[in-house]
């Protein structure tokens, strides 16, 4: 890549807000025209590094970066050990001598910030312990598709408030202007930086940022509500304890009673996979009000554009 400098989407403030609103109107675009834009016509090879568990994640990017003209090209964490075997330095400065761009899975913030500090290409987060940015592009596109806007809407996230989604809900959601209520019990919820910097953008969007223990509270009168599972990858060890008898989530789960509480043409979101029962009633993720497989399709055109979009930044 020539020109300008090489753009990286780390996590969701790489964007500006008005690079999201392009980007969320050019995957809706682009979802009509599937093969009408190919920057990695030849096909250009995308690596894709899986470190974690996957199914969204490579079915979406490998389908997209084909749909793009390019060749998906599937790296095995478990065989290449980037880190352990190999530095993340030396690893990239490998990848980016074959590749046009890097898409990575893994676990540490820093180790992603590493691979885009030594490439050559752009590199993308395709899901840390801190961010899950492409998810997040995905959501907003599904409420687009289905409120036609975003700013001035009101979005409740529910559950376990301290992890990657609730993070990357936080910001991304008050970047497009929304009014952002993320809801979770004492010691699981978004760390202070985190609300600081979400703080920071709604103040520039029109938005807004509440961080409450009270899931009734988040829920009142909502346009769009959002779980997610209470065992993220990476806490197996905590299932019993997250799921059993007096968990701290229990009075968190989305269930119809919660629904009743938002407006009468709210939605309901989650990035999968889901667990009924537990974070979400089945009543509700199969009930009229869930998106949850439009939402799935949208990481598909949503990470599309945003390929397309960070490869003409850099020529």
């Amino acid at each position: 890549m020539t020109g300008q400098t090489v753009r990286h989407f780390l996590r969701d403030d790489d964007l500006t807000p008005a690079e999201q609103a392009q980007i969320i109107d050019r995957a809706i675009a682009m979802k009509q025209d599937r093969f009408g834009v190919r920057p990695f016509e030849g096909p250009q090879a995308v690596a894709i590094i899986f470190d974690k568990p996957t199914l969204r994640t490579q079915v979406s990017f490998m389908a997209g970066i084909a749909e793009l003209g390019g060749f998906p090209f599937v790296v095995d964490g478990n065989l290449a050990q980037i880190g352990v075997r190999e530095s993340i330095a030396d690893s990239a400065k490998v990848l980016t001598r074959a590749v046009s761009a890097i898409v990575w899975r893994t676990s540490g913030q820093d180790r992603i910030e590493e691979m885009a500090a030594n490439s050559t290409v752009p590199v993308v987060n395709a899901l840390t312990d801190q961010f899950h940015p492409c998810q997040i592009l995905a959501d907003l596109q599904t409420i687009k598709e289905h409120k036609g806007t975003l700013a001035g809407l009101t979005f409740a996230y529910l559950g376990d408030a301290g992890n990657n989604m609730a993070n990357s809900y936080a910001i991304g959601m008050a970047m497009a202007g929304m009014h952002v209520r993320i809801a979770g019990p004492g010691g699981h919820q978004p760390a202070p930086e985190i609300v600081a910097r979400a703080k920071e953008l709604a103040a520039s969007t029109g938005g807004s940022v509440t961080v409450t223990g009270d899931g009734a509270q988040a829920a009142k009168d909502a346009d769009v509500v959002v779980t997610d599972t209470w065992v993220s990858m990476g806490m197996e060890a905590e299932k019993a304890q997250r799921r059993g008898e007096g968990n701290p989530f229990a009075s968190f789960q989305v269930n119809v009673a919660i629904m009743g509480l938002a407006k009468p043409d709210a939605i309901f979101m989650h990035c999968l996979p889901a667990y009924r029962g537990f974070e979400v009633s089945a009543s509700v993720i199969d009930g009229p009000a869930s998106v949850v497989f439009d939402e799935a399709e949208n990481r598909l055109h949503a990470q599309k554009a945003l390929l397309a979009f960070l490869v003409e930044a850099g020529r």
